[in-house]
């Protein structure tokens, strides 16, 4: 017979058990409540990282104090961005304004059945759908006017508040970065600072060079099939390369979803415009899968293909695009301290043989 035996829980055990679990689903809420903020600041920081070595370069050539390098290299990065801007912004309204004025055209080739899109009513009788949606719907669509409208002014005030908290934040991170880091080395016991700046170090690489590379990466893609278009005379073409470029920033299935789009664009133009964006895609995707990410992403984020899926899919899991967006230099960044930590751990096992 097995003997009886009793456990005591010390009532400090139970309490502490209890104040942790109420510690972590406080955090949890605070997280969750305040999601939008931290996705304002991921942002801030990846566009800081992707604005820094343009500070450094600058302190390198001669303006050694970093208020100076980082009012320039913001002011100058503006620029860049409003002189886009009032480069495309007019032709892309230009092209949404003739695309919303072709919209009646194409709303009667739908509803008799005749030119490209008329499929989708011959086929799936989409006018008759449409009827239904409205005549079942309408009422109360009607109805919830005021409160679409209510919906629509928030979101246009949230993206507003978001631009100029992002702008803000951005610059301060860019000139008291430093200090901060120095502050949390400052933290650390003195003789683990350098294993801890190598690792900073490290990580500030990887980062960094990813995200200034797929900046670039997304650049390049979204300049190109603009060219591609307005070569085979498919209108909307500046249109249709900025949301290349957006799309491209998404690893793995953003470049396939934009292929996508645009190829069926094209083909709604003509068949010979549809076949050469195809091709231009296929072929495109091959130079930047073999020679523009691994030259630009070769000497940071070292991430094996299995590894760039996985964290991918992590990523958009918990956090939709934006965790797409952050998969790779979350877990370049984790490979680094996995790294440091086996290497330390060698260390440590060879200095007590």
């Amino acid at each position: 017979m097995i003997p009886e035996r009793l456990v005591r829980v010390r009532l400090r055990t139970v309490l502490s058990l209890l104040a942790t679990i109420v510690a972590v689903a406080v955090v949890l809420e605070v997280i969750w409540i305040a999601r939008h903020v931290l996705t304002w600041i991921l942002i801030s920081l990846f566009l800081a990282l992707a604005l820094n070595p343009a500070v450094e370069w600058l302190q390198r050539r001669g303006i050694k104090r970093r208020g100076w390098a980082t009012a320039i290299t913001y002011v100058v990065a503006l620029g860049v961005i409003v002189a886009i801007g009032l480069t495309f912004v007019p032709t892309l309204v230009n092209q949404v304004n003739d695309f919303v004025q072709k919209l009646p055209d194409y709303a009667h080739d739908i509803t008799h059945g005749q030119g490209r899109l008329g499929f989708l009513e011959t086929k799936y009788h989409i006018q008759e759908r449409i009827e239904a949606a409205v005549k079942d719907g309408g009422a109360t669509k009607v109805l919830g006017l005021s409160g679409v409208a209510v919906s629509v002014a928030k979101g246009v005030i949230t993206i507003v508040v978001a631009t100029v908290t992002i702008l803000f934040m951005t610059f301060f991170m860019l000139l008291e970065g430093p200090k901060w880091v120095e502050r949390f080395y400052g933290l650390l016991p003195e003789r683990s600072r350098p294993r801890w700046r190598k690792v900073g170090s490290d990580i500030y690489r990887t980062v960094g060079g990813y995200v200034t590379g797929n900046l670039l990466i997304s650049l390049i893609a979204g300049g190109l099939t603009t060219l591609v278009l307005l070569i085979m005379g498919v209108p909307y073409a500046v249109a249709l390369g900025l949301i290349v470029a957006i799309l491209d920033l998404i690893p793995l299935a953003g470049a396939t979803i934009a292929a996508i789009l645009i190829g069926i664009v094209a083909f709604l133009h003509s068949i010979p415009a549809g076949i050469v964006v195809v091709v231009f895609f296929v072929v495109y995707q091959q130079v930047e899968n073999h020679l523009l990410q691994p030259v630009i992403y070769g000497r940071t984020v070292q991430l094996s293909p299995l590894a760039v899926l996985i964290s991918i899919l992590i990523g958009a899991e918990l956090a939709g695009i934006l965790g797409a967006l952050g998969a790779i230099p979350v877990a370049g960044s984790i490979q680094v301290l996995i790294v440091d930590w086996l290497n330390h751990r060698h260390k440590r096992a060879a200095a007590a043989l």
